[in-house]
């Protein structure tokens, strides 16, 4: 019997020392990858960073002719949806508090027409940070509402919202990213699991793989990084992403990728139904290694630091049993016609 298999991309800019398009685009298509989530990008070379979303139409055009010329699709936008505060309170955060209507009509319209402009079917999100200090099952409910309300609006866009796991948001846990996912039921969101945001809770593998079992059902796929736990700290209920230094390939953290990969193994041919359902090609396993760091809005790992962390997930996928594809001559014949 045949392995079941799964798509492999990458987040392009961890992949480049200087965000630039060409730097990304060489990087990702030298490893081997077909597709890749656009986030920060110098498209023109100039130096000028931008985030994928807050590009212009054009810009978006000229994005596009320069991932086929690499022969590069878009996984998802990886977008900063929910990454803003719950309720307009001062608890010592830096982050922002933008009232729901005018998140709907500014950040959130806008990442749906980079999916569409990008050629692409999903949209990833978060679930927005409660009151520092606060229990974040006190606010599931407020949260629910507004993530459905994206989701409501990546439904009438043609696009698909996926919900994923991170410290300091509402959704910090399987659990509770459950709760969500089964209090709304809906058509056109989906979970993203990342073991590698919850062994940063200095959570260990079992933890993670539990967690993993919780969001199974509401799966629609995943991003690859782990990170080894530092003994010497304790959970607090907060995570200081920016002091966040220890991540490593998915073969040498605390996150159990191990197991839960031969987990996924059992269901990924009902995953992958689900998915092409909603118009994806497959089921994705997305590398954001942050191996030379991470923070709130992206992580770095370098050219060299992305073909340690692909080469890290392929070793495993060998392992369990799932299979992949990379480039291979085959495609560099097609290319030369013949």
């Amino acid at each position: 019997m045949a392995n079941p298999s799964i798509l492999l991309s990458a987040f392009a800019d961890e992949a480049a020392n200087r965000k630039t398009a060409l730097e990304q685009f060489s990087a990702l298509a030298a490893i081997g990858l077909r597709y890749y989530s656009p986030r920060f990008i110098d498209l023109y070379s100039t130096g000028e960073v931008k985030h994928v979303v807050d590009l212009a139409a054009k810009d978006w055009k000229e994005l596009v002719k320069l991932q086929d010329e690499f022969g590069l699709s878009v996984t998802s936008i990886g977008a900063r949806l929910g990454k803003v505060k719950l309720i307009d309170t001062d608890d010592g955060s830096h982050n922002a508090f933008i009232p729901m209507q005018k998140y709907l009509k500014g950040e959130v319209a806008q990442s749906i027409r980079a999916a569409q402009a990008l050629g692409t079917k999903l949209l990833r999100g978060f679930s927005f940070y409660h009151p520092r200090g606060t229990d974040p099952n006190d606010h599931v409910a407020q949260a629910a509402d507004q993530i459905g309300q994206i989701a409501d609006a990546c439904l009438a866009g043609g696009v698909v919202f996926g919900l994923e796991i991170e410290p300091n948001l509402v959704g910090e846990t399987g659990p509770l990213l459950a709760k969500i996912a089964k209090k709304l039921n809906h058509p056109n969101m989906v979970l993203i699991y990342d073991g590698g945001n919850i062994a940063a809770q200095n959570k260990n593998g079992l933890q993670c793989y539990s967690e993993f079992l919780d969001m199974l059902p509401y799966l629609g796929w995943m991003h690859i990084k782990d990170y080894s736990i530092d003994p010497s700290l304790t959970w607090d209920g907060a995570v200081n992403e920016e002091r966040l230094k220890n991540f490593v390939p998915c073969n040498y953290g605390d996150a159990g990728h191990e197991i839960v990969l031969r987990e996924l193994r059992k269901y990924l041919p009902k995953l992958e139904k689900r998915m092409k359902k909603l118009g994806v090609p497959g089921f994705f396993l997305e590398t954001e290694p942050h191996l030379k760091g991470g923070g709130q809005f992206g992580g770095f790992s370098g050219p060299d630091g992305m073909g340690v962390a692909v080469r890290g997930l392929c070793s495993t996928l060998d392992y369990v049993g799932i299979d992949y594809n990379l480039r291979g001559f085959e495609d560099i014949r097609a290319a030369r016609g013949f």
